[in-house]
């Protein structure tokens, strides 16, 4: 029987998709990508199996951290011909 190999993709490849079964890595050492809008976006892509994996102050300071970080893409710059 030969492995089938799953997709992986990150949470910013995956808005917009659905998948079978979502693993969450919750680490206090990545606290810049604790945030709520993130896990959100993760748990809502699980369509039936979803696992957090990580310690439970992560997980608190992640759904306690609603910010969202500015970026900068210059987007807009890039829209207007800059």
């Amino acid at each position: 029987m030969q492995k089938q190999q799953l997709p992986e993709k990150s949470l910013h490849k995956s808005q917009g998709s659905e998948f079978p079964a979502v693993v969450v890595p919750l680490s206090t050492s990545a606290s810049v990508m604790l945030q709520r809008n993130l896990l959100y976006t993760a748990v809502t892509r699980a369509k039936k199996l979803l696992v957090l994996c990580g310690s439970r102050k992560a997980l608190e300071m992640c759904v306690r951290n609603a910010r969202i970080n500015q970026r900068f893409s210059r987007l807009a710059e890039r829209l207007n011909g800059g």
